[in-house]
């Protein structure tokens, strides 16, 4: 490849940044859409539950329509670049929209407004995210080029969301308090910071994107063919070891996102006391940090000395471990921050080797698909990640918030005694059964994940080997 064909610094980086908005946005909307309408605004949680159940899973379904309509697009700026920066600005408004419901709403007027603006939210962030992966063939020559842009922008996305995971609830209420005046109850001071944060973010993503749209120009025209619903469930169905790695990381993915959407509520409502923000922001730096590093450093070390299968079982003995010594050590008096890092360490080092070990597992499946059906299914299965992805999602989100509504826990349960220390005014029967949801449910769904991948899947490293050579054989 020549030197004027290589992708300039600045390409790269642009397309690195435009990751970086992508990713801030949508942990914001993952991490406290739940928490801000059900919490702050007093919006049942079983109606959000069954909102964000929902919109997880149209929006799961509604992925390969937007591959098809990104996929016969043309214009003289390219098929990606033009939707990447409508879904962006649209996805931005939305956004905002989202996190700034008007005052004057409540009962069935604001389940229809969090209902209306988040299926929006979902539609118009697909409008982005396909056009956004799907242009790499269309910018890089492939190779090691194309690899390597992949690996920066998975990172970039990384340092988006840990971005958003760090800074969100200290930044919130400093907003709150900085533009809501004088007199505000707590739960008034986050519900203006959040408003004003979503804004700032939103401004950073459009930013991010105009910067990237302005300096990747697309060098050819692709062909690109997205995965229909109807092609992924046969591609499962005649390709079993793909159906057994799909429903694995469905069960686990579902078991972490279970914890991770009730993790704030632990640090408000049991760990609590005066400064339970800057123990929760703590906490999630020092777990985003160990799930990176994770991905980075433990797996390729392990990976010398085990197969991806024993690290799989390792991973999720990792994760029982982490959730066991969380459901004890939140049981006592343990007032600490610092002794939580222990089960952190667990769950979050399970979960980052987690997410590069089920990755390794599909693509293993893809050469399994082709010596027993003689089609290799690799654009299909690697669609399924993230349908899967998106639908545990939407389950996990649901059994929190019924979680939740059970327990009668939010803001109107506390704030009755406190709008300092929310604790106090919650029973102990509500803060253990918090902690149960966020330990025994997951543990449930790990030893499933664990009993039904030992059963089921087959792909030895010496067997893809065979695979391998089988496949070359036949060429």
């Amino acid at each position: 490849m020549s030197e004027n064909n290589k992708l300039s610094g600045a390409a790269k980086a642009s397309y690195g940044l435009g990751a970086v908005g992508k990713d801030m946005v949508y942990m914001l909307s993952a991490s406290y859409v739940l928490y801000y309408f059900q919490d702050i605004l007093g919006v049942s949680a079983a109606a959000m539950g069954v909102i964000l159940m929902v919109a997880r899973v149209f929006d799961a379904f509604n992925d390969p329509v937007m591959g098809a309509i990104v996929g016969k697009t043309k214009t003289k700026w390219g098929k990606f670049r033009p939707w990447l920066l409508i879904g962006t600005v649209t996805n931005a408004i939305v956004l905002y929209l989202m996190f700034t419901a008007p005052p004057t709403l409540s009962g069935s007027g604001l389940v229809t407004y969090a209902a209306v603006t988040y299926i929006l939210w979902g539609v118009t962030y697909t409008m982005m995210d396909i056009p956004y992966w799907s242009m790499i063939p269309a910018f890089t020559e492939g190779g090691k080029e194309r690899e390597g842009l992949t690996t920066l922008a998975r990172s970039c996305a990384g340092v988006g969301s840990a971005i958003i995971s760090i800074v969100t609830v200290m930044s919130v209420a400093a907003l709150g308090r900085m533009f809501g005046g004088q007199g505000l109850t707590d739960r008034e001071i986050e519900r203006v910071g959040f408003s004003y944060f979503t804004l700032v973010v939103a401004v950073l993503f459009v930013v991010f994107t105009v910067i990237c749209c302005i300096n990747v120009k697309e060098k050819s025209t692709v062909d690109m063919k997205t995965a229909s619903i109807g092609e992924m469930f046969r591609a499962l169905i005649q390709n079993d070891q793909a159906m057994a790695v799909v429903v694995a990381i469905v069960i686990v993915n579902c078991s972490i996102y279970i914890t991770s959407n009730l993790v704030i509520y632990f640090f408000k409502y049991d760990f609590g006391g005066v400064k339970w923000r800057d123990a929760y922001t703590l906490f999630s730096t020092f777990g985003g940090g160990m799930q990176i590093l994770a991905m980075m450093i433990l797996y390729p070390f392990l990976r010398r000395f085990f197969t991806s299968i024993k690290i799989y079982f390792i991973s999720m003995g990792m994760a029982i471990a982490g959730y066991i010594s969380l459901l004890i050590l939140a049981s006592t008096a343990m007032d600490n921050v610092y002794i939580l890092f222990i089960p952190g360490f667990f769950i979050f080092a399970a979960n980052g080797m987690l997410s590069v070990i089920t990755t390794v597992f599909l693509a293993n499946t893809v050469d399994y698909g082709e010596l027993k059906n003689n089609r290799r299914d690799e654009s299909v299965i690697f669609s399924m990640q993230t349908f899967v992805v998106k639908l545990a999602s939407g389950v996990s989100a649901f059994i929190a918030a019924l979680a939740l509504q059970v327990l009668s826990l939010s803001n109107d349960t506390a704030e009755a005694a406190t709008e300092i220390d929310y604790s106090v005014g919650v029973e102990a029967v509500q803060k253990m059964g918090l902690r149960m949801t966020m330990t025994i449910i997951p543990i449930i769904g790990v030893v499933f994940a664990i009993f039904w991948f030992k059963k089921k899947y087959i792909l030895t490293d010496e067997k893809i080997e065979e695979i391998t050579a089988e496949i070359a054989s036949r060429k």
